[in-house]
C-alpha cells in the first residue's frame, strides 16, 4: 500500500500550509490564526514519482479541555494509525513546552518522526533549528513550507523506507486478483463478500458503518486464486463523526490503490448520489479497473428499474469502459456474473501491448482525425509504446505535445480502448516531445551542398 504520513505539532506552525504543498491543492485552509484546522484533512501527495497520503491534523495545545482535548485525541489516533510523523515546529517561536511533551510522547510510542523545523525564511538554517536538537529525534530537516524551501530534502528521506510497489502479474500469481468491494455505509458490502465466499466470514448488521477497517480474505474458486478486500463506507464528510471512521476512509483509500479491480457497489432503491460519483471518480484517477454492481436489485418494481437504468445510462458516461451487473447480494442474483467482468478487467489492465501495434492505431487514429493546428504549424504524433500496466499507460511520442487539448487526448484514449478491446480499464495517455537538433542553429550548407546547388543552378541557366 502507498504510506501515510501524519503531519502533527502545535496550531499555527505550519501543518496545512505543508500539506497543500505536498499535495499540491488548496484543500487544508490556511490563515495566521491557531487551531483553525479542527477536524483532519486526508489527501494524496506525488513526489519523486511516488505516491503517498497525508493526514492534516488539528493543533496540539497541551490543554485538556473542550475543543483543544477531542483535537488531541484525533492527533494521537492520527500519530498511530501514520507509517510515519512529520512533527512540525516553528522555528521563530523556537521549543515551547508542548513540543517536549509531544516529543516525548512521540519517543514513548516509538514512532518514525521526522522533525520539521519550519518558517527559517530570512534567517541561517543552522542557526534556526539548533535548539530542536535536544528533543532528541533524528535529524532536523529546516523547511519553509509557503516557498517550498526544503521540502525536496524533507520527502527524499521521509520516502527513502517505502520502495514503490509494482503491481505486476508475476507479483499477483501468489495472492491472486486482488478485488476491493467498495461503496457507501449499508449498500450491501459485506453481504457481498459474504455471498462470493459462501460462508458468514465478515460482520453483517443493518446499521451504516460496521466495517471500521479493510478486511483481506483470500481464496480460491474454479483452481484460481483471489483476495478479497472488504473495505468500510465512505459518507459525506459532514456525516462522519466518529474518529474511527474518519481512519476508515484512508484505509479505504488505501485498499481502491491497492487492488487491482474495484467493484463499486450501489443500492439501486437509492439510486446514483454524489458519493457514488466522487467514489468513481477516486477509482478513475488510481488508475484501477472498474465494475459497477448495482445492489438490491430484485427489490424493484419495472418502472423503479427503468428510472435507474435512465438515471445510469445519463451519468456515467465518463466510466462508459465498466461492465455494470445487477445483482442481489443477499439473494445471489447475478453475483457469478460478475467473475467474468473481473477476469476480463484485470486481464485488460495487466495485457502486454506491443510498440508495432500501438504505433499503427495512433497511425489510423491520427490520419481519421488530424490533432488541431498550433500557431500554424501541425502537431507530430510519431509512435507510441506502453509504459506501465494496471492501469494501462501508452507514452505517445512527437513535437509540439504539451499543445495538445484535452478533448484530442480523450479521442485517442477511447481509440485505444475501442482498438485494443480493453473492458473495465482506463486508459492513460503520456506525452514525450522529442527536441528538434537543428533548433537554434543556422542553416549552414556543407561545401558539398554548395558545388551541388552551383551545378544545379547552371544546368538550370543552360536549359533556358
Amino acid at each position: 500500500m502507498i504510506p501515510v504520513f501524519a503531519l502533527v505539532g502545535r496550531p499555527n506552525v505550519g501543518k496545512s500550509t505543508l500539506f497543500n504543498r505536498l499535495t499540491k491543492t488548496r484543500d487544508a485552509l490556511v490563515a495566521n490564526y491557531p487551531g483553525l484546522t479542527r477536524d483532519r484533512k486526508y489527501g494524496e501527495g506525488d513526489m519523486f514519482g511516488r505516491r503517498f497520503m497525508l493526514i492534516d491534523t488539528g493543533g496540539i495545545t497541551g490543554t485538556d479541555e473542550g475543543i483543544d482535548f477531542v483535537m488531541a485525541e484525533q492527533s494521537m489516533l492520527a500519530m498511530k494509525e501514520a507509517d510515519a510523523v512529520l512533527f512540525i515546529v516553528d522555528s521563530r517561536t523556537g521549543l515551547t513546552p508542548v513540543d517536549i511533551q509531544l516529543a516525548k510522547y512521540l519517543r514513548e510510542e516509538e514512532c518514525l518522526v521526522y522533525l520539521v523545523a519550519n518558517k527559517i525564511d530570512g534567517v541561517n538554517p543552522d542557526i534556526a533549528s539548533a535548539e530542536f536538537f535536544e528533543l532528541g529525534l533524528r535529524n532536523v530537516y529546516p523547511t519553509t513550507a509557503t516557498h517550498g524551501r526544503g521540502v525536496k530534502n524533507l520527502m527524499e528521506d521521509v520516502l527513502e523506507p517505502f520502495p514503490e510497489i509494482d503491481l505486476s502479474k508475476e507479483e499477483n500469481q501468489e495472492h491472486g486478483i486482488k478485488i476491493a468491494i467498495v461503496g457507501r455505509p449499508n449498500v450491501g458490502k459485506s453481504t457481498l463478500v459474504n455471498r462470493i465466499l459462501g460462508e458468514e466470514r465478515v460482520v453483517v448488521f443493518d446499521e451504516p458503518g460496521t466495517t471500521r477497517d479493510s478486511i483481506y480474505i483470500e481464496y480460491e474458486r474454479k483452481d484460481k486464486k483471489y483476495t478479497l478486500i472488504d473495505t468500510a463506507g465512505i459518507r459525506k464528510r459532514k456525516n462522519i463523526s466518529l474518529t474511527v471512521e474518519k481512519f476508515s476512509i484512508v484505509k479505504t483509500l488505501q485498499s481502491i490503490d491497492d487492488a487491482n479491480v474495484v467493484i463499486l457497489l450501489v443500492d439501486a432503491h437509492v439510486g446514483l448520489v454524489d458519493q457514488d460519483m466522487h467514489l468513481m471518480g477516486t477509482i478513475v484517477n488510481a488508475g484501477r479497473a472498474l465494475v459497477l454492481a448495482i445492489n438490491k436489485w430484485d427489490g424493484l418494481d419495472d418502472y423503479s428499474k427503468e428510472r435507474v437504468k435512465a438515471d445510469l445510462d445519463r451519468r456515467l458516461h465518463f466510466v462508459e469502459f465498466a461492465d455494470m451487473h445487477f445483482i442481489s447480494a443477499l439473494h445471489g442474483t447475478g453475483v457469478g456474473n460478475l467473475y467474468q467482468s473481473i477476469e476480463k478487467s484485470y486481464a485488460s489492465a495487466t495485457d502486454k501491448l506491443s510498440t508495432n501495434k500501438l504505433t499503427l492505431i495512433l497511425q489510423d487514429a491520427v490520419a481519421h482525425h488530424q490533432p488541431p493546428l498550433v500557431r500554424g504549424r501541425r502537431i507530430r504524433l510519431r509512435y507510441a509504446h506502453a509504459g506501465g500496466k494496471n492501469p494501462p499507460i501508452i507514452v505517445i511520442h512527437g513535437n509540439q505535445l504539451n499543445e495538445i487539448p484535452r478533448h484530442y487526448s480523450r479521442y485517442l484514449e477511447k481509440t485505444f480502448s475501442r482498438v485494443l478491446e480493453l473492458h473495465g480499464t482506463p486508459v492513460k495517455i503520456e506525452y514525450r516531445s522529442g527536441e528538434n537538433p537543428y533548433e537554434g542553429k543556422k542553416n549552414k550548407l556543407t561545401s558539398r551542398q554548395v558545388s551541388k546547388k552551383r551545378r544545379l543552378m547552371k544546368h538550370v541557366k543552360k536549359r533556358k
